[in-house]
């Protein structure tokens, strides 16, 4: 019976050595990952804005042509933007800011929705301004957005046959 009682901390102490030894190795492991998550490159603030910047001038052609496929895609692009930055720019002021633009986007949707060229042209010019009444507020005014006026690419065909 004494035997026993020497036998199971000997065996215990064993299993925390080993255990130990384990969460141990699971600690480098995370420490590993985690230095790869933290140098893993991420979008720039600004990086995302010109994106916005490219969708916003390709949803224009696309809107004056009634290439409602092409300007709903756009919107659909220039949202997911949106909601990069909110998620992977979250700690940025500016990105406090980004609900102004959701309604003007929203009217833009509408007016691709009812295939209305002067609706789309109203809300496009609603949204453009929007957009220059937040960098305004953010102190970026210096950023100045307008309606295009010859499309962002040369290689890409905005008006439907």
């Amino acid at each position: 019976m004494k035997k026993i009682f020497f036998v199971l901390p000997l065996l215990v102490l064993i299993s925390c050595s080993d255990n130990s030894e384990k969460i141990s190795q699971l600690q480098k492991q995370i420490d590993s990952l985690q230095a790869n998550v933290n140098s893993t490159y991420q979008s720039g603030f600004g990086e995302f804005m010109t994106n916005i910047q490219i969708h916003h001038a390709k949803l224009w052609f696309a809107g004056i042509n009634q290439n409602w496929k092409l300007a709903e895609f756009e919107v659909e692009e220039i949202q997911e933007s949106l909601e990069d930055i909110q998620k992977f720019q979250s700690e940025r002021e500016e990105t406090k800011t980004l609900p102004i633009i959701f309604a003007p986007l929203d009217s833009v949707q509408n007016a691709i929705d009812d295939k209305s060229v002067n609706k789309f042209r109203k809300s496009f010019t609603l949204l453009t301004n929007t957009c220059n009444a937040c960098h305004k507020t953010v102190k970026n005014e210096f950023n100045n957005i307008k309606i295009p006026e010859s499309p962002p690419f040369s290689n890409q065909i905005f008006k439907i046959e």
